[in-house]
């Protein structure tokens, strides 16, 4: 049972009559009690007139997958299977990150008919979005009061990575294809494989010069070589406590997922083999032999429900799972934040077993620099010191990893996914991966 906003002013209303029977001589007192006797009696009388809530059957519409920030529109019909018409409020308890509006929609639904019940979401938190019951109330006759049920109905939404870094993606691609010779900018690929006899133009190497297919053609031709395709990329995400660090709007951890899927994208238009795992002390996440189109969607999906765990990650393990993925010459992506030389003696110890056999780019999220004030108060001049501590322990650590045998890439959160992509075009180029 639930009580409106009508039921206090029609106990106020009861000053008239309170006022009318003291002056015919009625005690105030007893007037005023009996008032509230009926006003209670009123609004118990209406609450049991409401229809039942029960009486409606729940059929949820909701998309099984959205975009972080994008807002999706998900809904429930109602449908009244009771004798009466029904007039009141529905909410649908999604949890607050979900984005659902505050406000209690209203329904009149009459006798055997159904209604839609539009909830539009707009999520603020990436993973598994869940709801489990709708409340219902059905107001009475009178408006004073009415019936409250919670009506079971459980419904999810799996929001997905936003995938900002999409905006970085043609350009990309663009250099790719100059690389894999498809457009009119003939660039030489590194790579091995005799692709096609073209044109000489000015500016190529002149060491790939076909001198026989020049004399057979009467013009000067060249060789071009097809980058290496089949290659295998690791993308090991540090999932451990390092990755729950803010950095900008966000957790470093969506910020090396951002740098995952652009890499995964480019490298597999450039027909290479893509694999994720998402590490700590365990696998939170892996998507191994999935190629093509399928791809994107994949890593998304399993990236969406994983969270940082507040432990540390054990690195012996994490590349004896790039061992499992993989035994061929491969490139290594390992996004973590390695960033204070103490907490990362671990990593920098197991670093050396990886790099013996493969190629590894070890990509870490830092701050934005933080800006000058020519007149600095003194909690400016310790933010500068703490980010300038920070900024000199990070090369330290860089320092450490290119003596492991492994390339730091060092960015902020929007410039990190452009850098390890162009570092993967960069390796194609140079015929080392």
């Amino acid at each position: 049972m639930y009580v409106t906003g009508r039921l206090p002013l029609f106990v106020g209303l009861g000053v008239v009559p309170v006022v009318l029977l003291s002056i015919a001589g009625v005690d105030a007192w007893l007037a005023m009690l009996g008032w509230a006797v009926l006003s209670i009696a009123l609004a118990l009388a209406d609450a049991a007139a409401a229809p039942d809530p029960r009486q409606l059957d729940v059929v949820r519409d909701t998309p099984r997958r959205s975009l972080l920030g994008q807002q999706v529109e998900t809904g429930v019909t109602l449908r009244n299977t009771g004798a009466r018409p029904l007039r009141g409020r529905v909410r649908d308890a999604w949890q607050p990150t979900a984005g659902a509006p505050p406000e209690r929609a209203a329904v009149d639904i009459p006798p055997g008919e159904s209604r839609r019940v539009r909830v539009p979401l707009l999520p603020r938190r990436r993973g598994e979005l869940r709801t489990d019951f709708l409340v219902v109330r059905s107001a009475g006759p009178l408006g004073l009061a009415g019936r409250q049920r919670r009506l079971d109905a459980p419904g999810s939404l799996r929001v997905l990575p936003p995938f900002t870094s999409r905006r970085h993606l043609p350009s990309r691609l663009a250099r790719l294809r100059e690389l894999d010779g498809n457009t009119s900018v003939q660039v030489r690929g590194q790579g091995t494989e005799f692709d096609s006899l073209r044109e000489y133009v000015r500016g190529d190497d002149v060491r790939s010069i076909d001198w026989r297919a020049t004399a057979r053609a009467g013009t000067t031709m060249l060789r071009t070589w097809r980058p290496e395709r089949d290659r295998h990329v690791v993308v090991i995400i540090d999932t451990g406590r390092t990755a729950a660090a803010r950095v900008g709007d966000g957790v470093r951890m969506d910020a090396a997922m951002e740098a995952a899927l652009l890499l995964s994208a480019l490298a597999s238009r450039a027909g290479d083999h893509v694999h994720l795992v998402m590490f700590d002390r365990l696998v939170r996440a892996r998507v191994t032999g999935v190629d093509g189109p399928g791809l994107l969607p994949a890593l998304v999906d399993a990236m969406a429900p994983v969270d940082p765990q507040l432990i540390d990650t054990d690195w012996d393990a994490a590349i004896a799972q790039v061992r499992r993925l993989t035994s061929r010459p491969s490139l290594v992506v390992l996004l973590t934040a390695q960033d204070a030389p103490e907490a990362a003696r671990g990593f920098l110890g197991s670093l050396p077993a990886l790099t013996a056999r493969t190629r590894v780019v070890v990509a870490s999220v830092t701050d934005d620099p933080v800006p000058a004030d020519p007149r600095p108060d003194a909690d400016e001049l310790y933010r500068q010191a703490a980010y300038a501590r920070a900024a000199r322990d990070a090369e330290r650590v860089a320092a450490a990893v290119r003596r492991a045998g492994a390339e730091p890439i060092a960015a902020s959160p929007d410039d990190l996914p452009p850098a390890v992509a162009d570092r993967y075009l960069a390796l194609k180029a140079a015929g080392r991966l």
